[in-house]
């Protein structure tokens, strides 16, 4: 096992590295992107009307940060199974999702203003790296799998 590590320092070196820059994301957010949602759903949202917001910019900054944390989390896909078709899988399946959930969440915003708690999920998955957390262990199953 120790051979295994060393002969895979630099996969663990990149995968740490990205991990890192998901935290920095997180850490970072009312700097980075224009999300007034943020305090929002900080707040007890349930009986509060969506707050004021400039739609492109809030469009602009969502896509900035499923664009960030989908470009980390298919580098880290492909660094820990390095495999071209499961690459691919994940860039089609990213793409899909973000079509889908750019277009709910402002069909949300616009037409169901009482629907605090679908528009918290669906913003959820545009903003966090919510799919790398299943594709990973679901393509190491696969792997596993496929090699017996």
């Amino acid at each position: 096992m120790l051979d295994n590590l060393k002969e895979n320092k630099l996969q663990i070196f990149i995968a740490v590295i990205v991990i890192m820059c998901f935290a920095l994301i997180r850490s970072f957010e009312t700097q980075l992107f224009y999300d007034p949602f943020l305090n929002y759903f900080e707040d007890d949202f349930t009986n509060l009307p969506f707050p004021e917001f400039d739609t492109l910019k809030l469009f602009l900054g969502l896509l900035f940060r499923y664009f960030l944390n989908s470009g980390l989390s298919l580098l880290l896909i492909y660094v820990l199974f390095q495999d071209r078709d499961i690459f691919k899988f994940s860039l089609f399946v990213y793409t899909f999702f973000l079509v889908l959930l750019l277009a709910m969440f402002f069909v949300i915003v616009q037409f169901f203003q009482d629907a605090g708690w679908l528009l918290f999920y669906v913003r959820r998955f545009i903003i966090q790296p919510i799919l790398v957390l299943l594709f990973i262990p679901g393509f190491y199953y696969q792997l596993q799998k496929s090699k017996k």
